[in-house]
């Protein structure tokens, strides 16, 4: 920007599409220097915005002018950093990655080729690589994984005045600098907070503000058991810690919303039914074997289902009416244990259940659905009785008709919230997720609930009426 341009925060939403004007820096007539200079003023993610829609030229000139350094903070902004790392010289690319933040550079080398990234890793200083495959050594759900090497130490026996030292040699390479973690004789001792330390006068021991009651993990940790509790600290960073208690790592902030969406995710695909790595890149024969077993399952369940229906045949064919009213029973039956469903999931996974607060509830779930279903049911004692008189049927068959309907929503929906509580508790109780107890699986089962109670209701008190 021209020293004598004044600048000014944008007025109005297009102005704040920064993209349009980083385009327009790129194209624009002016020098790599230039181009630097205008570019350090934006975000790297809105810079990043841009690169996707620049030819492979501009892109080169782009890389060519801002360095490896800035490119680094770049690039994992991208939907598709490994077209982008392909495009380089393998030595640029080597440079771009070590110093990406490690957990950064990992994620880039997996999106590579086998061959391109063996290539990159024969190129990459020692240090990084070691930091890389240590990190990579650990299984996805581990801490290990997902940690990152950027945090700065200061030793336990220092002065105060040699901790800010330390802080400032750091911080060059390392930009986690809101807390400071302590070592004492290598291992993890405790956190300075980075306000703490400024504050402080060179006369104060540097034990006066260590907090030593931190939050921390293992890096062996899963990630599933612990992200919720972490989650709550709302700290910054979060040390990783080996088994010796050693200091290996961090998790940012940024990193544990990304685990808890991740996590809300797995959620999601289990209530479905689904594999919760399924994505819209796999091919068509890749998400058909990840969704046929459990398809395969619930076709076993939904036969039995009809089965259990097939008993009833004689009353159907006696009294084809009630046939209307059976999808309004096993809809609303589903509805109730999808939504008891969720709520148990949501909650065995904030807080750990003891047997008498499992029990007692089960018991809660099992009231609500009974209550709504009681509300519901007297609703379609009205509705129905009254739908069918209007039809022209005998008010005597009409509401008994329309209570053997309200008594089976009722029983169905009691049930429903039984069940929805239920098998995710008892699935917990076993080791299982409790996630794994699906819309889909719990539905089914009270589809059956439903069917059986409906249709026998409707044999005890229909059948004397209608003939």
């Amino acid at each position: 920007m021209p020293e004598n341009e004044e600048k000014s925060l944008p007025e109005n939403e297009e102005e704040r599409d920064y993209r349009v004007a980083i385009l327009s820096i790129i194209r624009g007539d002016c020098d790599d220097k230039l181009l630097k200079e205008l570019l350090s003023d934006y975000h790297e993610n809105d810079i990043a915005s841009a690169l996707d829609e620049l030819s492979t030229q501009e892109r080169e000139r782009v890389i060519g002018a801002l360095g490896s350094d800035a490119i680094s903070d770049i690039l994992p902004f991208t939907d598709d950093v490994a077209e982008y790392i392909s495009e380089m010289d393998a030595d640029d690319a080597a440079d771009v990655i070590e110093q990406m933040e490690i957990d950064d550079a990992i994620e880039t080398l997996e999106a590579l080729d086998e061959e391109t990234r063996n290539e990159l890793l024969s190129l990459i200083e020692d240090d990084v690589k070691e930091e890389i495959e240590l990190i990579a050594s650990y299984g996805d759900d581990e801490f290990g994984s997902v940690m990152t090497t950027n945090f700065v130490t200061v030793n336990r026996a220092s002065t105060v005045k040699e901790a800010m030292r330390a802080l400032v040699e750091q911080a060059a390479e390392n930009d986690n600098i809101s807390t400071l973690f302590v070592l004492d004789g290598g291992v993890f001792y405790g956190t300075i907070d980075l306000k703490e330390l400024i504050i402080a006068r060179n006369s104060v021991s540097l034990d006066d503000i260590i907090s030593l009651n931190f939050p921390f993990v293992y890096a062996k940790d899963e990630i599933s058991e612990n992200i919720d509790r972490i989650r709550e600290y709302s700290e910054e960073l979060i040390p990783v810690l080996s088994e010796k208690k050693e200091l290996l790592g961090v998790i940012t902030a940024q990193d544990i919303t990304e685990l808890v969406e991740a996590e809300s995710s797995e959620d999601y695909a289990k209530f479905a039914a689904l594999t919760d790595d399924e994505d819209v890149s796999e091919s068509v024969f890749k998400s058909v074997g990840k969704r046929l077993p459990w398809l395969a399952i619930l076709l076993v369940l939904g036969l039995i289902v009809s089965a259990v229906v097939g008993l009833f045949e004689g009353i159907v064919a006696e009294l084809p009416l009630i046939v209307s009213f059976q999808s309004l029973i096993l809809g609303m039956a589903g509805n109730v244990g999808t939504q008891s469903l969720a709520v148990t999931v949501r909650t065995l996974n904030s807080e750990e259940l003891g047997a008498k607060r499992a029990f007692g509830f089960i018991f809660k779930e099992t009231r609500i659905g009974f209550l709504n279903g009681l509300l519901v049911g007297l609703c379609s004692v009205v509705i129905i009785g009254g739908y069918l008189c209007l039809r022209g049927t005998d008010p005597s068959l009409a509401f008994t008709t329309a209570g053997c309907v309200a008594l089976a929503l009722c029983f169905a929906m009691m049930i429903s919230g039984f069940t929805g509580a239920g098998i995710p508790v008892v699935f917990s109780k076993m080791g299982v997720d409790p996630a794994i107890a699906s819309g889909p699986l719990i539905t089914t089962v009270n589809d059956l609930v439903a069917v059986i109670s409906y249709y026998g209701l409707a044999y005890m008190l229909l059948l004397k009426i209608a003939f």
